[in-house]
């Protein structure tokens, strides 16, 4: 009796196991790391990703954002590299910071011990000062800081971000200086402009523009795109204004190093439906969030492109004590 009930037994065991072995992903919630503070332009861009994500990766997939803000960016990079590469863990990583701290110190992590899941923002800089300040254009804040050496403060998200390298080149061109004043995002530099904490705001035109439909009174100096950003059309470029200065932040999504393939398969397509899904679009506008999907394999020729421009600038420029 015992040996005719073994072989049965042994064909339900073995038709079990696949399931076993191979269960649907995700089936435990997914941790999305954001490196700046709650509220700015990453973290409301990663909240209402996760939401679409969630959507796109079916199984009743959960996604919960986690802020990790801290040297720039550093702490939450080298968390998210560090992490499990089992797909229960991703975040953002933001350039330039997560290309030019390699640079500048010895770091943890670098872009390419990540896999990357795809690009979701563009977000050209731009410099905004409180609405009560009488600078109106770049040419009135050049005029204001030589008359009033070091009395032009401006907040930026950290060393070596596109804001703070932005304003080193401004600083070059127009042969001024300002004083910096670095935060842990950008939520932290809206709250210093708002209450005149510092002259001035070097932040992303979506971010800024995000603040001010908020209520905060900004003027915004210029951006810094080749053409006027669509964003804020009536916002003139640095270029127009005579200094020829482009700088802009990618956000894209990432995961630790050697995801299981097929996991890695289904994080991409849902990170690529969910910014193709016209609901998510409509949102990121209403939030000032510029768009630009670029699929791994896009996103890593940019991200080499832009190290290799920012190891060349480092070399005439560095922006941090060697």
């Amino acid at each position: 009796m015992l040996r005719k009930a073994l072989p049965a037994l042994a064909l339900y065991v073995a038709a079990a196991a696949p399931g076993l072995a191979h269960a649907a992903y995700p089936e435990a919630p997914i941790k999305m790391i954001v490196s700046y503070s709650a509220g700015g332009g990453t973290d409301i861009t990663a909240r209402l990703l996760a939401q679409y994500m969630q959507k796109h990766l079916g199984a009743n997939a959960s996604i919960a954002v986690i802020n990790r803000p801290g040297a720039g960016g550093g702490i939450g990079f080298a968390e998210l590299m560090n992490a499990q590469p089992d797909g229960y863990t991703i975040g953002f990583i933001n350039t330039p910071n997560v290309l030019t701290i390699p640079i500048e110190r010895k770091a943890p992590f670098h872009w390419q011990n990540f896999d990357l899941l795809g690009n979701i923002v563009d977000d050209p800089g731009n410099f905004s000062v409180h609405a009560d300040t009488p600078i109106k254009n770049l040419a009135e804040l050049v005029t204001y800081a030589k008359a009033n050496p070091g009395k032009v403060t401006y907040g930026t998200t950290g060393i070596g971000s596109d804001d703070h390298l932005a304003a080193l080149s401004f600083e070059k061109a127009a042969g001024v200086k300002f004083t910096h004043v670095p935060f842990k995002g950008a939520a932290e530099v809206h709250n210093a402009i708002a209450t005149k904490q510092i002259f001035m705001a070097a932040m992303n035109i979506g971010e800024a523009m995000q603040y001010q439909k908020g209520g905060t009174p900004l003027r915004h100096l210029g951006t810094m795109s080749e053409k006027r950003s669509t964003l804020a059309p009536q916002v003139p470029t640095f270029k127009e204004q005579g200094f020829n200065v482009i700088m802009a932040s990618l956000r894209g999504v990432a995961a630790p190093k050697n995801l299981p393939p097929a996991v890695r398969e289904q994080l991409v397509a849902a990170v690529q439906k969910a910014v193709n899904d016209p609901e998510f679009q409509a949102k990121a506008a209403g939030f000032f969030a510029p768009l630009r999907y670029l699929a791994p394999a896009a996103y890593a020729t940019e991200l080499k492109s832009d190290e290799a421009e920012f190891r060349q600038l480092w070399q005439t420029m560095p922006w941090t004590d060697k």
